[in-house]
């Protein structure tokens, strides 16, 4: 909060009507997208793998869809099938391309916590058709950080889920860091705009490329070899996202 405050102050000052207005349903945004959201992901990260949570995570755009689908909103059926291929790709990519290792995946309380967050999620990006459009994307983020924090800083100050006390140094101030400037700031303005153009079911369906995007990394910056499976896994989800796009732009 304290990094954003500075250059968001201003036009949530001056658009302080906007927001008065519409104050509820951007509180509604903040708690479950912002506060609700990011604890359960941290919380059910604790006890569980990242494998489950990539596979429990990749349920978004299919918990977006069928959310969309109970509020009203049609979905095309390339679409649905879109969704449907891209998914099969995540799960051939993180079992390694073998059934076993699917079946053997063990369900423990932190999966919970992802679906949990998954849902609310999916929630927030059907949601985010509350937004005003005369609200600026810097207030809106900006007030949706504020709002979150203040919601969350019990947590911190009582210490309610008894973590560990934080000590500062170089390896925890950058995490800090990254973690408060791209995996927070930057990630949502960059989503909250991309739900604005394209709409929430077609959004979460790029939700599948995140390991995607961790396989190249692992490749460039950690010299990981790249393996048939991650290939095919690829593949898949770039042919789904696809038909969901073409789907959506016929419609």
């Amino acid at each position: 909060m304290c990094l954003i405050l500075p250059f968001v102050i201003k036009p949530i000052w001056q658009q302080r009507s906007i927001i008065k207005a519409h104050f509820w349903p951007l509180c509604f945004l903040s708690v479950v997208g912002v506060a609700g959201f990011n604890t359960c992901v941290y919380l059910g990260l604790q006890t569980t793998t990242a494998t489950n949570a990539l596979l429990i995570n990749s349920m978004i755009p299919i918990l977006i869809i069928v959310c969309s689908t109970l509020l009203g909103t049609r979905i095309h059926f390339k679409q649905g099938i879109g969704v449907l291929v891209s998914l099969l790709g995540v799960i051939f990519l993180v079992c390694h391309g073998e059934l076993s290792r699917l079946l053997s995946l063990a369900v423990n309380s932190g999966d919970l916590w992802i679906l949990f967050a998954a849902f609310l999620w999916a929630v927030y990006s059907i949601g985010l058709k509350m937004k005003p459009a005369e609200l600026s994307g810097a207030a809106f983020l900006g007030l949706s950080i504020v709002i979150g924090s203040l919601v969350l800083s019990p947590l911190y100050w009582f210490n309610l889920t008894a973590e560990p006390v934080w000590h500062f140094n170089l390896g925890n101030g950058a995490a800090v860091v990254y973690t408060a400037v791209f995996a927070s700031l930057v990630a949502y303005f960059c989503w909250n705009q991309g739900v604005r153009l394209v709409g929430a079911s077609t959004a979460g369906q790029f939700i599948h490329l995140m390991p995607v995007f961790g396989t190249g990394l692992a490749v460039l910056f950690i010299n990981e070899e790249l393996a048939w499976f991650q290939l095919i896994g690829a593949l898949a989800i770039g042919s789904g996202i696809y038909l969901s796009l073409l789907a959506n732009r016929k419609a």
